[in-house]
């Protein structure tokens, strides 16, 4: 039955598909309660698709990530007479502040720089969110007592580590360097062009290679159409949003804002 639903995703994506189908088959069957590891947001959209093909009410999922509006959140997989909503995420806050009591700038690469540089994988790591004095990373809680013990230094400073109940996370607003644009259409590679100061041909060189993603998924047709809203990643370029579409010029250009994410 899997199979079937194989023409709704990408190749490379197919692999997670029969993950997520696996998760379900064993909380309806198996009466299995599943707790994933951090998902983006595409593989979070996958989940629900998935789960959505599933035989109704045999099992049942729900998403945290630690707070509302999460980025990257747990799915909880039970079966369908459980409610998902009273397991345990499997949360934790970790509280990460310099030393010494000098302004040091960190950026958000810093933190998970150094996070990863522990061995620990992308996927237990949930939303970071950079404050003015320090960090409020959401960790699994399956790693957050080693995290806890083990990073002690993040882009060369010495930094305290503790952990928090969620209830005393503090989320930070997300903030962008704004780009204004004036592109002749929504083309992927336009848009791609104009964002990382390349020309046409060369923006096109990393879309077909498979560094482009568009709203967390790959995008290798450097004609597909954008619009307001949508999230694009770049790799070695960053991260970019389109927020706002802001008309058409006299010429027949449209006017773009965009923000790269900090």
């Amino acid at each position: 039955m899997v199979k079937e639903w194989y023409s709704h995703f990408r190749p490379d994506e197919h692999a997670f598909v029969d993950r997520a189908a696996e998760w379900l088959e064993r909380a309806a069957e198996r009466h299995e309660i599943k707790v994933t590891d951090f998902l983006d947001p595409r593989q979070a959209s996958i989940l629900e698709t998935v789960a959505n093909r599933y035989a109704a009410g045999d099992a049942a999922f729900a998403l945290n990530g630690g707070y509302p509006g999460a980025e990257r959140q747990r799915g909880i997989l039970v079966p369908g007479y459980r409610d998902p909503l009273d397991v345990d995420p499997g949360i934790r806050v970790l509280a990460i502040k310099p030393a010494d009591d000098k302004f040091i700038k960190l950026e958000h690469g810093d933190y998970m720089g150094s996070i990863l540089g522990l061995g620990i994988k992308r996927d237990k790591v949930g939303d970071i969110h950079v404050l003015d004095d320090g960090c409020h990373c959401l960790v699994a809680a399956e790693i957050s007592d080693y995290m806890r013990l083990n990073l002690q230094q993040v882009h060369r400073t010495h930094v305290q580590t503790e952990l928090l109940p969620l209830a005393e996370l503090r989320t930070a607003i997300t903030e962008f360097e704004e780009i204004n644009l004036s592109v002749a259409s929504m083309r992927l590679d336009g848009i791609v062009s104009d964002l990382c100061r390349l020309s046409r041909a060369k923006a096109q060189d990393p879309i077909r290679a498979g560094r482009c993603r568009v709203n967390w998924k790959v995008e290798e047709d450097p004609s597909r159409s954008l619009q307001e809203g949508d999230v694009l990643s770049i790799q070695g370029f960053g991260r970019f949003k389109l927020l706002q579409v802001e008309g058409v010029s006299k010429k027949g250009r449209i006017r773009l804002k965009a923000g790269k994410f900090k």
